[in-house]
């Protein structure tokens, strides 16, 4: 049986779709956006918000019990590949030893004007 999952501390979801579902011992999480839950803003630097985005991550994981350490497979959108490097140099922040298995696009736009959305999927064996 699948479960949502919604943290309070992250913020809601945008259009019909749940923050994320958790399907036996796996959990998959929708794209978080580099909103700030509690105030609603969102900061300007692809630094600042790929750290938010993985905060946002991390609200959602936590919620549902899991860590960054179960985290699977990741996927990055870049409102402009050349945010790579940068987005890199944080992302590397939050996940340790064996990353997971990740891919990164440059798409065409990401809503209200994100420079960066990163979803997950995390696994509790």
């Amino acid at each position: 049986m699948n479960k949502v999952i919604a943290s309070p501390a992250a913020p809601k979801a945008v259009g019909p779709y749940s923050q994320a579902i958790q399907a036996e011992g796996t959990l998959y999480l929708s794209g978080q956006l580099p909103i700030d839950g509690a105030t609603g803003t969102m900061p300007e630097t692809i630094e600042e918000q790929t750290e938010q985005s993985l905060k946002n991550v991390g609200h959602i994981l936590r919620e549902a019990g899991y860590d960054y350490t179960d985290v699977v497979k990741t996927t990055v959108l870049l409102a402009d590949i050349k945010d790579f490097a940068a987005m890199n140099a944080v992302y590397a922040k939050f996940f340790s030893g064996a990353f997971p298995a990740r891919v990164c696009y440059q798409v065409a736009a990401l809503p209200m004007g994100a420079k960066v959305e990163i979803d997950a999927v995390a696994v509790k064996l």
